[in-house]
């Protein structure tokens, strides 16, 4: 089901004013986690505002439970953003540029001599 584009304006602001609720530095955490996500997460609307709506639930329920940055996301942030972004479907053009390098090595492994 596809929502209108004020529909997910709306929802992004939700989003936002939840996020600007977090203590000052789970705000940090989340809004770098957010745009490490818009980059190399879904690019559509659709997919991307529910995986940020599950980050704000996330780091609601941290501060809420008084729970460290690090216990939410780990020693690697980026391991833990890589981890919850594959619960999410690709972005059409992650996708895509996936098929084409896949694509292109097998290509150059077959003129191998």
């Amino acid at each position: 089901m596809t929502t209108s584009w004020t529909d997910q304006k709306k929802r992004y602001r939700q989003y936002k004013a939840r996020t600007q609720q977090l203590p000052e530095h789970y705000r940090t955490a989340i809004h770098a986690l957010e745009r490490y996500m818009e980059y190399f997460g879904p690019g559509k609307a659709d997919t991307l505002l529910p995986m940020l709506e599950d980050l704000a639930d996330l780091f609601e329920e941290g501060a809420t439970n008084g729970v460290s940055i690090r216990s939410i996301v780990g020693e690697d942030p980026v391991e833990f953003a890589e981890a919850f972004l594959r619960n999410y479907p690709p972005g059409q053009w992650i996708s895509k540029e996936q098929r084409r390098l896949i694509d292109a090595i097998a290509t150059a492994e077959s003129n191998e001599p």
